[in-house]
């Protein structure tokens, strides 16, 4: 039996894939070298400019979404509430969602999927694609 070569113990953002979203919004995943092998999440950072947000989707898998700058509107299922800094929120899988950036501030939100392979579908279009194309 063969082991694993050693995976880096420290992700660094600015090491990481940035994935363009559009209109300023950007994603970093942090998913790591033993996270790829042997663990079941996929984590990572979207920062959100003023004004702009997440158009609203569903993913195939839960997700913990955790306010780390800024104000947002959050949007579950419908219902909408203003998020800040520190505040978190669970979001069930198929359940639509969005953040939007409502402050003058980057807005950044960490992300935790319960899952490798995230899909995302934009409920406007019903369009699936790998959450982290």
């Amino acid at each position: 039996m063969t082991s694993p070569s050693e995976p880096s113990l420290l992700l660094r953002r600015d090491n990481l894939t940035r994935i363009a979203r559009g209109g300023g919004v950007s994603s970093i995943p942090y998913v790591g070298k033993w996270n790829s092998m042997i663990s079941s999440v996929t984590t990572g950072i979207t920062r959100i400019p003023p004004g702009q947000g997440i158009p609203l989707h569903t993913h195939n898998v839960e997700e913990t979404v955790l306010v780390l700058a800024g104000n947002a509107i959050v949007t579950i299922e419908g219902s909408e509430m203003a998020a800040t800094a520190g505040d978190a929120t669970w979001v069930p899988a198929q359940v639509p969602h969005r953040f939007v950036n409502a402050g003058d501030e980057l807005l950044e939100i960490y992300w935790v999927y319960a899952g490798l392979n995230v899909t995302r579908t934009i409920c406007a279009t019903g369009v699936t694609s790998d959450h982290l194309a």
